[in-house]
C-alpha cells in the first residue's frame, strides 16, 4: 500500500501560519497592509462561483472545478457549494501539492456522504506516481483521475494501481487544436492508444473513464460568439474521440466528455441558456447565436447515446484582464464589476512629462514577480484584422480606487472595460514592466488630462492573467465588497499552496 501522506501536520502548521496572518491582518485597512499584496473580493468571487454552478445545474451538465488558480481550500468550497448535498465534488488540480493540500477538504466531504474524485491534469510521468498513489490511498476507490495522452505513460498507471491497490480513473487527454498537449483524434497514435487502455481495462488497473479537452486558444477571443463557438468545436472533438471508443468498445459504460476553459465553459451563463431576458444578448461585436441553439440540441442527442456532459474551467471564480477580453459574455455577465482580485501597489515616484507626447508616468512597487508577465492574447484565426481587433500591449489596469474614484471613464454601457475592450481603454494601465518596477503610462484621447498620482497614493491593479500573478504571493487578503464604507477592511486571510 501507498505511504499515507503526512496531511495532519503539514495542515497544522498550515493553520498556524494562516492564524498568525490573521492576527497580523484582519481589521486592517487596504491602506495599512503592505504592498504589494494580493486582494480578493469574496462578494465577486461568491457571486461567479455560484453563477457556474447554476448554470451547469440547470442545464443538466456535470461540473467540475479546477482550482490551480486559487490554490485555497476556502475557494475551492466555493466553486464546489457546502449546500450540494448529493452533488459529486469533482475537482482538477494542475499540481500534485493541489492534490494533497485538498485531500483533508475531500475526505470532510466524504464523511457527509459526497462523493469525490481529483483530477491531476497534467500528463501522467513517473515522479508522480508515489505521491498521486498516496491521494489515491487515502481517498479510496474512484477518487483519483489521471491524464493520459500516450502509450508510454500507462506503466505510470499500472504503479499506481499497484501501490494504493485502486485502479485510476483515465481521461484520454485530446488535442482539439490548441498544440499544448493531448492526442489528435485523426492520428494512428489515438487508435493504438484506445486499445491500449481498454486491454488494460480488462485486466482491472484502470477504468477509461472519459476524454478531456481544453479549448485554450478561446482565450485569445475578441467578440461575443467566439468563445461559445470554441465551446462548440470543444464537444464536436471530444464527441468524436469518445465515439471512436465505442466503436471499438460498443458496450463501454457510459464516458465523460469533459470540456472547457474558463472562456468556453462560462459561455453556459449565455442569458437565453438561463432564461434571463433582463440581460442583454448581444452587442455590436458579434452574438452567441444560433450556438446556443445547436448546442441545446447536440447535448440532448448526445445524452441520449449515454455520454454525460462535463465542463470544467478554473479562472473564473477570480476573472482578469484576459477574461474581460474575451467578450465571452455578455457585459452585464462579464466586465471589470466581475473581477474579484487585485493587487495593492504604492507609488513610489512620478515622471510628469516621461510618456509618449510628453504624457505622464508614474513607478509602483509591482512588477513581473507580483502581476505575472502574460499578455492577453489575441488569436488572430478569430480576429484576423487588427483593425477590428488590436493585442492590449499593457500588464495590467489601474482600479478606480482611492485617489483614482471617480475619475474613470466609462463607454455606453456604463463600464470601464466594456463592449470595447481592450480596443477603447483609456486610463492609468501598467504600460511596463520588470523584477519589481511597474511603470504605469497613461492612454486617453489628446488633450484628456491624466488623473494625477502622487508619491506616497496606493493603488489597486487588476491583473492580465490571475492564474500567473497569484504565484507571486502566498496568501490573499479577504475583503468584502457587500459591506459599504468597510469594503477596504480585511476580513480573512487564506493561505495558498505555492510549490509542486
Amino acid at each position: 500500500m501507498a505511504e499515507t501522506i503526512k496531511a495532519e501536520p503539514i495542515m497544522d502548521q498550515l493553520k498556524q501560519k494562516q492564524e498568525a496572518l490573521r492576527a497580523k491582518f484582519v481589521g486592517k485597512q487596504l491602506s495599512e497592509v503592505p504592498t504589494p499584496s494580493v486582494v480578493l473580493d469574496l462578494k465577486q468571487v461568491t457571486v461567479n462561483c455560484e453563477r457556474m454552478l447554476e448554470a451547469a445545474e440547470n442545464l443538466g451538465l456535470q461540473w467540475r472545478a479546477h482550482i490551480k488558480t486559487h490554490k485555497t481550500t476556502e475557494l475551492t468550497r466555493l466553486q464546489v457549494s457546502n449546500f450540494l448535498a448529493t452533488t459529486p465534488v469533482l475537482l482538477i488540480v494542475s499540481t500534485i501539492l493541489e492534490a494533497e493540500n485538498i485531500t483533508p477538504l475531500l475526505k470532510e466531504y466524504q464523511s457527509k456522504d459526497r462523493a469525490v474524485n481529483v483530477l491531476f491534469s497534467f500528463p501522467l510521468f513517473a515522479s508522480a506516481v508515489p505521491r498521486l498513489a498516496a491521494v489515491s490511498s487515502q481517498l479510496g476507490p474512484d477518487s483519483l483521475s489521471v491524464m493520459i495522452d500516450h502509450v508510454d505513460q500507462l506503466p505510470y498507471v499500472k504503479a499506481i494501481q499497484q501501490i494504493s491497490g485502486h485502479p485510476p480513473r483515465i481521461f484520454i487527454k485530446i488535442d482539439a487544436n490548441y498544440g499544448r498537449a493531448g492526442v489528435k483524434t485523426d492520428s494512428p497514435e489515438y487508435p493504438a492508444l484506445i486499445d491500449a487502455l481498454l486491454a488494460a481495462e480488462q485486466e482491472g488497473w484502470l477504468v477509461l473513464h472519459g476524454v478531456y479537452t481544453h479549448a485554450g486558444q478561446s482565450y485569445g477571443a475578441r467578440r461575443l460568439g467566439d468563445a461559445m463557438y470554441a465551446l462548440f468545436n470543444e464537444f464536436l472533438h471530444a464527441h468524436t474521440a469518445a465515439r471512436k471508443i465505442r466503436e471499438k468498445s460498443p458496450g463501454h459504460a457510459s464516458l465523460v466528455l469533459s470540456v472547457g476553459a474558463t472562456p468556453t465553459a462560462t459561455t453556459i451563463q449565455s442569458p437565453w441558456f438561463m432564461e434571463e431576458c433582463d440581460v442583454p444578448r448581444g452587442n455590436p461585436r458579434g452574438s452567441m447565436r444560433p450556438f446556443e441553439e445547436e448546442l441545446t440540441e447536440r447535448w440532448g442527442d448526445w445524452q441520449k447515446e449515454g455520454y454525460i456532459l462535463e465542463v470544467h474551467a478554473g479562472v473564473y471564480p477570480t476573472l482578469d484582464l484576459q477574461q474581460v477580453a474575451t467578450h465571452a459574455r455578455h457585459t452585464g455577465l462579464l466586465s471589470e464589476q466581475d473581477i474579484g482580485i487585485s493587487v495593492v501597489a504604492e507609488v513610489a515616484s512620478v515622471y510628469p512629462t516621461r510618456g509618449k507626447d510628453s504624457t505622464p508616468e508614474a513607478l509602483i512597487n509591482a512588477g513581473s514577480l507580483a502581476l505575472g508577465r502574460e499578455p492577453v492574447s489575441l488569436d488572430k484565426k478569430t480576429c484576423a484584422d487588427e483593425t477590428k481587433a488590436k493585442p492590449y500591449t499593457g500588464w495590467g489596469a489601474l482600479m478606480p480606487w482611492g485617489v483614482l474614484a471617480g475619475t474613470e471613464e466609462r463607454d455606453r454601457s456604463g463600464k470601464i472595460l466594456g463592449e470595447g475592450f481592450p480596443d477603447d481603454f483609456r486610463g492609468w494601465q501598467v504600460g511596463k514592466i520588470s523584477q519589481e518596477h511597474g511603470i504605469l503610462t497613461w492612454v486617453g484621447d489628446e488633450g484628456k488630462k491624466a488623473p494625477e498620482l502622487r508619491v506616497g497614493d496606493r493603488v489597486r491593479v487588476w491583473p492580465n492573467h490571475a492564474c500567473i500573478m497569484g504565484a507571486g504571493f502566498e496568501y490573499y487578503l479577504i475583503v468584502d465588497s457587500r459591506y459599504p464604507q468597510h469594503e477596504d477592511k480585511v476580513l480573512d486571510v487564506w493561505c495558498r499552496w505555492n510549490g509542486w
